[in-house]
């Protein structure tokens, strides 16, 4: 894959060594394979001991970090670069659906592998919706929402007796069948061709335009009218909608629907003998994540004003996934740095290597930063790698109990806690 590339030469294709690129990756996996060796080998204390004391060291850090990373995501539009709005609404976007796939996955216990379905059910729905019937936004999002809780609804039903591999192979069926059916239901997706001049969202009826007329934003607040204002509108936007997923995740964890989906996640036979219906528990697992993800569908849909099947296949539902593992299931801060790393380091190492490109006037680094995104998906697949390795349970593994007797919580390892097999 990497050692040899296929270049058109004269109505033929040629394949071109590329030594150094090998060299390069063999040295990376010995030198990671050796520092894996010295991990290991060096002297660890007891793994209760160990695993208190990581703990209560992620704790302290996610008292931290997350604040700061709040007031950086809410002051990132004063910094004027258009490109860091854009990729920071990209990065939510991401955060938001990996918040909604957690409450499956991390919560439930559940294995998801067809999450972009309800993503695309979201999506098409507001799309419909606001073309064919000239719906605002503001109207088409809960209605995108319920019926993505519907769609998850229709895949709990045939799956409430299966665990495991088969779950997910049924699920990974179902976001395939959504997707051939946007191709072929050529009379109401428009097919390959997808839904173009989705409406834009307002604010309190007011449109982001350039044409400068009474009922546009920036005429109404006196402005120069600049596309820089809906772009920075979107970005909160879709902030407020992710801080919404987490809020109402974390409430509902507290509640006796959420201690029934971590009583599910550890032990389903357990969970029955207690009295708990666990075809209700599933149903509102899927149907919960399913919504959030419709929501940011909804979203999606008009930020790009233009939707398509390509945009939701099996490497988005991929692509969530790794985020939520590579975080932690059921953590929500773990997701949230997941995505930040997965999606945005992405594009800030591209940045870099340009950067570097132009300082040491090497074509190297500029060749390496342009083929990056070929390559996203192995760098993905080597972060997943290394996280599985080092950190089996994900970045942020710790987590306090919803529910306790007494004194308040402390936040236990999750070495210590069943991930579930759905």
């Amino acid at each position: 894959m990497v050692g040899l590339v296929a270049h058109n030469a004269a109505d033929t294709l040629e394949l071109v060594g590329r030594p150094v690129a090998v060299a390069v990756l063999v040295a990376l996996v010995f030198i990671g394979r050796l520092g894996i060796l010295l991990w290991r080998g060096r002297a660890r204390p007891h793994p209760a001991v160990r695993s208190a004391a990581a703990a209560a060291r992620l704790a302290w850090l996610g008292r931290l970090i997350g604040p700061a990373l709040l007031a950086l995501a809410v002051a990132l539009p004063f910094s004027g670069s258009r490109y860091y709005v854009d990729l920071g609404t990209l990065v939510l976007t991401y955060v938001m659906l990996g918040w909604g796939l957690n409450i499956v996955v991390g919560l439930a216990g559940l294995l998801d592998l067809g999450y972009v379905a309800f993503y695309a059910v979201g999506a098409y729905s507001y799309a419909l919706f606001a073309t064919d019937f000239g719906l605002g936004f503001w109207t088409c999002l809960p209605v995108a929402g319920l019926l993505a809780a519907f769609a998850g609804v229709l895949l709990g039903f045939p799956v409430l007796r299966l665990r495991g591999d088969y779950l997910a192979i049924v699920t990974l069926a179902f976001g395939e069948i959504i997707r051939v059916l946007l191709i072929n239901w050529v009379s109401l997706t428009h097919g390959p061709d997808g839904i173009s001049g989705i409406p834009r969202p307002t604010l309190f009826g007011l449109r982001f335009s350039m044409d400068g007329e009474a009922d546009t934003f920036a005429a109404f607040f006196g402005l120069e009218p600049a596309t820089i204002h809906r772009v920075i509108f979107l970005y909160y936007l879709i902030l407020i909608l992710a801080l919404l997923t987490n809020w109402v995740t974390l409430r509902i964890r507290r509640l006796p629907l959420g201690r029934a989906w971590e009583a599910l996640r550890e032990d389903e036979i357990a969970c029955r003998s207690l009295g708990i219906n666990v075809t209700n528990t599933k149903l509102t697992a899927f149907a919960m994540g399913a919504m959030f993800g419709g929501f940011a569908g909804a979203f999606f849909a008009t930020r790009q004003a233009f939707i398509s099947p390509e945009s939701f296949t099996f490497i988005e539902s991929a692509t969530v996934l790794a985020i939520v593992v590579l975080g932690g299931l059921g953590s929500q801060l773990g997701v949230a740095l997941a995505a930040l790393i997965m999606v945005g380091g992405l594009e800030m190492l591209r940045d870099l290597l340009s950067w570097l490109a132009e300082l040491m006037n090497s074509p190297v680094f500029a060749d390496i930063a342009s083929e990056l995104p070929t390559y996203r998906m192995l760098i993905f697949g080597v972060a997943l790698v290394v996280v599985v390795v080092l950190r089996p349970r994900g970045l942020v593994s710790g987590r306090a109990p919803t529910a306790s007797l007494g004194e308040q919580a402390r936040t236990i390892s999750a070495d210590l806690v069943a991930q579930g097999r759905g």
